[in-house]
């Protein structure tokens, strides 16, 4: 008896880029997969080329990796905005999905001083301080991750951390809950120089804090950068609401 073919990521993603493609082969293991599985057939042209097409259930298959996958985009949505809501709560500016310059450290055995190495980052959340004396900006960067799949994947990428170091005093890794209500990595699974920031009850909780490294400028490159970008909205809302409700003036003055 033939044991059925485990499907993953890597499958559902060839399964996506022959439905829009013209289906040419590619006659590896992840095609022989997909054709023992009956999510793809093969289809002789009259010329006699070959090519592939998805089945119905390989549309179906696809279908159902979108939903999982819109599900877990939603769910780090979701808690990429709570970060940066907590971030504007206390006192900071914060912005969502920027693409900042950062300077990677030397790779081993090449000398310090030698030729720079670059890379952009995308922070999930970063946040200074709302001051106009730079050596008190204090840049985080919060990191989320809500699959443990993704936790794992992103700590195999040393230069992807040191870029966040780069750009922030502190890097806070924020850990999402899985469907049985679990924390999907452990403290100590995280880099010693990361803070760690766990979702318990719908509430951010302290699991470790973050190793702070004083930056006393911030690059020309990133204050550039989050001047063209719009920071998270609600940053003094609820001040000016306090001081609006102090006022003894007429309701419709107080838009003008």
């Amino acid at each position: 008896m033939t044991e059925p073919v485990l499907l993953g990521r890597i499958h559902a993603r060839r399964l996506r880029e022959v439905y829009r493609s013209s289906g040419w082969p590619c006659c590896d293991p992840v095609e022989v997969d997909l054709l023992a599985a009956g999510l793809l057939e093969r289809v002789r042209s009259p010329m006699g080329h070959e090519t592939l097409r998805v089945t119905d259930r390989g549309i179906a298959h696809i279908a159902s990796t979108l939903v999982v996958n819109r599900a877990a985009l939603s769910a780090h949505e979701a808690l990429v905005e709570q970060v940066a809501r907590e971030m504007t709560r206390a006192g900071r500016i914060a912005w969502r999905n920027l693409s900042l310059r950062a300077r990677l450290p030397p790779l081993p055995g090449e000398e310090e001083g030698g030729k720079p190495r670059w890379c952009m980052a995308r922070p999930d959340v970063f946040s200074i301080r709302n001051t106009s004396v730079e050596a008190y900006a204090q840049p985080i960067v919060h990191e989320v991750k809500v699959r443990r799949s993704d936790l794992i994947a992103d700590l195999r990428k040393p230069d992807k951390r040191a870029a966040y170091l780069d750009l922030g005093g502190e890097c806070w890794y924020v850990l999402g809950a899985d469907a049985r209500g679990r924390c999907i990595g452990a403290p100590d699974e995280i880099p010693a120089e990361c803070g760690v920031l766990v979702l318990e009850a719908g509430r951010l909780v302290v699991a470790r804090a973050a190793v702070h490294r004083p930056l006393p400028r911030m690059p020309f490159a990133v204050w550039l950068a989050l001047a063209k970008a719009q920071p998270v909205s609600g940053f003094d809302e609820d001040v000016q609401g306090l001081l609006m409700d102090g006022l003894d003036v007429p309701p419709d003055t107080r838009s003008a």
